[in-house]
């Protein structure tokens, strides 16, 4: 075998930046060697990686074909090398992707923690929908993804972490229902309402969608939105109703800018997950992470 971890290091960097330039800056190599070795590869696979338009390279479809079996072998050379070099060698770094709303309301309580009993870690993370955090796992762009609704991609462990409680709020003096005569909402009353959503490919959307549509049966959008943030605050305008976790909402229903609707359908939950690769060999760090996250509440 004449492929090197070094021509698949300089692979990613070149299909990262999109030139041997930037490429052999980031890797403090000149940019003839750089340009060298992704020849080397090139030719040693018979194939063209990326296509040449202009001076930027653009990864095609043998390229990435490549990438995430490259970026397999790349981690597992990184978690080899900190494994036998010793506590002094292992990085403390934690790359983690993770899904909005527990991006912003549960991982920073729980790093805290982490951190106060084992000491000083460098939490780097990436925070996107449902499905794109999944791809970031499955393409070792992340080393850990906790996401919000089913996981769709293969190649993943996928272990239920967490219960969400999920719950329907309006601005006050948008509620239906009456709440001084403790009516509750049925299901025929807010399936007139306009519903305030995630956008496609979120695990919100998909859970809300799930817990709604059995009992409304249809879903009349009133808008839709990248963020629960930016849900909880349209809805507080008085724009539609919205399905949000308890976390996210808790804020505002303790300022009374918000009210929890009370209504006839059963309790809602969700589950959360987290995730990791398959084919990933867990570093000591991480394998500590994972444990503590599955016992952490």
């Amino acid at each position: 075998m004449r492929i090197t971890l070094r021509q698949l290091q300089i692979f990613e960097a070149v299909a990262s930046s999109g030139s041997t330039t930037a490429a052999s800056e980031q890797l403090a190599l000149s940019q003839s060697a750089t340009s060298a070795a992704l020849n080397e590869l090139e030719n040693l696979l018979s194939a063209t990686l990326f296509d040449r338009v202009g001076r930027k390279l653009i990864i095609n479809d043998n390229g990435r074909a490549l990438l995430g079996h490259a970026k397999q072998m790349l981690s597992m050379a990184r978690t080899i090398e900190g494994q036998f070099n010793g506590e002094q060698g292992v990085s403390r770094d934690l790359i983690i992707g993770a899904s909005t709303t527990i991006g912003t309301y549960i991982l920073p309580a729980l790093l805290a923690r982490y951190r106060s009993r084992y000491g000083e870690v460098i939490p780097r993370i990436t925070i996107a929908n449902t499905a794109d955090v999944a791809t970031a796992v499955a393409n070792f762009d992340v080393e850990i993804g906790f996401i919000e609704g089913p996981c769709h991609v293969r190649g993943l462990r996928i272990e239920p972490w967490i219960k969400d409680e999920l719950i329907v709020v309006a601005a006050p003096e948008h509620e239906p229902g009456s709440r001084k005569s403790r009516q509750k909402a049925t299901p025929s009353t807010l399936a007139k309402a306009k519903w305030l959503l995630r956008e496609s490919g979120s695990g919100t959307r998909e859970a809300v969608e799930d817990a709604l549509l059995p009992h409304l049966h249809y879903i009349t959008e009133g808008g839709v939105f990248s963020s629960s943030e930016a849900i909880k605050h349209a809805c507080m305008a008085g724009l539609g109703l919205a399905c949000l976790s308890r976390l996210v909402v808790a804020d505002l229903l303790a300022q009374g800018r918000l009210v929890e609707v009370g209504t006839t359908l059963p309790r809602m939950s969700r589950n959360l997950y987290m995730i990791y690769s398959a084919g990933k060999t867990l570093s000591k760090p991480l394998t500590e992470f994972r444990n503590f996250c599955r016992v952490w509440q």
